[in-house]
């Protein structure tokens, strides 16, 4: 998809449709009262019959008048002037993307970064409108031999006026580069275990190395064992891939300045191991390395809008299936911190690929580490498919990350991580069991995490809950890319 900004007037833009917004009880945005003038006040026309009512959500799609050179026009429902949020906003934006989604035009103008949204700029606005239009379009179809997609859509035009060109500007570069990253977030989860492995998502990685300032590299099984990550690499004992573990450093900030460590899980398919998932629904548990896929996606936006920070990734990836050489329940194995595991549920492994990347983290003397996984389906019970899990050892860092949620509208949830729980992980036999039970299991899969995080500031999103969508429309969503994004932006900002 192409986007630009547009700061012709009306009369002289050249689209297939045109649109605009229209507040409730009818009243109209400046670009929908200057179309109405333009076409002999066919928009009051639609309204005042009882077409669009303005209510937030709704759209019209009528033909206009060709010798007006305007072959169609979009009305939105942008909902009531005063009350337009950016949660409302976006679902207007999503109302009209979706209008335009299966119809037969390729080109459109749209006027709706004009709508006044409480505590937005344009910048925001126009981020969101590039955001929310090219999500809708997403289509996986890499691996149908027929690769029609359902949209046509090619060129989005967003108006500013000549004076906020800078503005919108900055919006557009930032907005594309999140949809970018979002697009390769979603690609990953979305291709099978067959197709993308362990090896496969390091390819990817590797790929991202074009960016001047991001370099790749890539651990194979034999450095982690020399290293001591014998917790990472029992997770892989029963398959036939290798594990790999990806790092990522951007390389955007001074040169001593010390990085946000993003770390991924990147499990490419979870079975469960010994301790084997019920057959309905396991398809979906390749998008376990939906953490890892957010990791390269955020990186490469970070190496796109050229933020002055430094960023590592790191993804640990393997795939986790039943074998005679896999875990079992009850065997106990060395972190790389030195502390013991033992191993209760093998389908508690996602931990185990993170906390050895959480010791491995410290070497780059982070000022900050988050991570991020398909952790917990305790996290998706508690919390549902709305907001991730947030839990962490530093209020400033969590305070972050849910201010840059708010801003980003991809919403967070922030749960206790008290010393109570950590009772729960006693094992008679190690220093630690890696599951604490039937009761808060998202809380008690953080408290075994912090265990390999006393070093540093850190925070872990669960995004269980929020990584995919299930059922007809299942796919991978793309989340927790804006809000990570925005984190690093509002970072940069600051700087």
């Amino acid at each position: 998809m192409d986007y630009f900004i547009e700061s012709a007037p009306i009369e002289k833009l050249q689209c297939d449709c045109i649109v605009v917004g229209i507040y409730q009880d009818g009243l109209l945005t400046p670009a929908a009262a200057a179309l109405d003038n333009l076409t002999h006040g066919l928009v009051k026309k639609i309204v005042e019959r009882g077409d669009l009512s303005g209510k937030n959500g709704e759209t019209v799609l009528v033909n206009a008048l060709p010798e007006c050179g305007i072959e169609r026009l979009l009305l939105a429902g942008l909902g009531k002037k005063d009350a337009l949020s950016a949660k409302t906003y976006r679902k207007a934006l999503a109302s009209a993307a979706n209008g335009l989604k299966k119809t037969i035009v390729k080109s459109v103008v749209c006027c709706l970064a004009e709508a006044e949204v409480r505590g937005a700029d344009l910048t925001w606005k126009t981020r969101q409108i590039v955001e929310v239009f090219n999500d809708s379009v997403y289509q996986f179809t890499q691996l149908k031999a027929e690769k029609e997609a359902d949209s046509k859509l090619q060129r989005i035009a967003i108006t500013a006026s000549a004076s906020e060109f800078s503005q919108a500007q900055s919006g557009l570069t930032q907005g594309k580069a999140i949809a970018a990253a979002m697009d390769l977030t979603k690609l990953l989860g979305d291709l099978p275990g067959n197709v993308c492995t362990p090896s496969y998502l390091a390819e990817q990685a590797l790929e991202l190395g074009r960016f001047d300032k991001l370099t790749v590299n890539i651990l194979e099984e034999a450095e982690m064992e020399a290293l001591g990550m014998g917790s990472l690499l029992s997770v892989s004992r029963g398959s036939r891939q290798p594990a790999k573990l990806i790092v990522l450093d951007y390389q955007g900030g001074e040169r001593n300045s010390k990085p946000v460590v993003l770390i991924g899980k990147g499990l490419t398919f979870d079975a469960g191991g010994i301790s084997l998932k019920p057959a309905l629904g396991m398809d979906e548990m390749k998008y376990d390395m939906c953490g890892g896929a957010t990791v390269l996606g955020v990186l490469q936006a970070a190496a796109e809008m050229e933020l002055p920070l430094n960023v590592i990734g790191l993804v640990p990836s393997s795939e986790n299936l039943p074998d005679g050489d896999a875990n079992k329940p009850g065997d106990i194995v060395t972190s790389l911190s030195g502390k013991t595991i033992e191993i209760l549920n093998t389908d508690a492994e996602g931990r185990l690929l993170l906390c050895d990347t959480l010791t491995y983290a410290e070497r780059f003397n982070p000022d900050v580490v988050i991570d991020m996984a398909t952790l917990t389906g305790a996290c998706l019970v508690a919390l549902g498919r709305v907001p991730s899990g947030l839990l962490g050892n530093d209020d400033d860092l969590c305070n972050d990350l849910i201010a840059a949620s708010e801003t980003a509208v991809d919403c967070v949830w922030r749960l206790p991580l008290w010393e109570e729980y950590q009772e729960l992980l006693k094992s008679p036999f190690a220093d630690m069991a890696n599951v604490g039970g039937k009761d808060a299991g998202t809380i008690t899969a953080a408290c075994f995490l912090a265990r390999f995080a006393e070093n540093f500031r850190w925070a872990h999103l669960d995004i269980a809950g929020t990584a995919w969508r299930t059922g007809s429309n299942k796919g991978a969503t793309g989340r927790p890319v804006p809000l990570l994004c925005q984190y690093l932006i509002n970072r940069s900002q600051k700087a």
